[in-house]
């Protein structure tokens, strides 16, 4: 079940991982999540389950580690500022 996109994304050039993990906290356990969209300012990720993130974490996506803030939910998918 694919949605449309809430905001259009500028997509980086070259091979993008799918997946990413959530860091809430450094002795928390890392959360498994699709990325869906990104772009410099943002991305919009989807996660499993019945999860419930704080307001801030850091997004491991590939080599990159950003500082994420959530801008809005809808179900399963979350959008988030850098």
């Amino acid at each position: 079940m694919t949605q449309p996109r809430r905001f259009a994304r500028v997509r980086p050039t070259g091979l993008m991982a799918k997946t990413a993990r959530i860091l809430t906290d450094p002795k928390a356990t890392l959360i498994d999540c699709t990325v869906i969209d990104y772009s410099a300012g943002g991305a919009c990720l989807e996660v499993g389950g019945q999860v419930t993130l704080p307001k801030r974490f850091e997004l491991l996506y590939g080599p990159t580690r950003k500082k994420c803030r959530v801008v809005w939910t809808s179900g399963r998918r979350i959008g988030v500022a850098f």
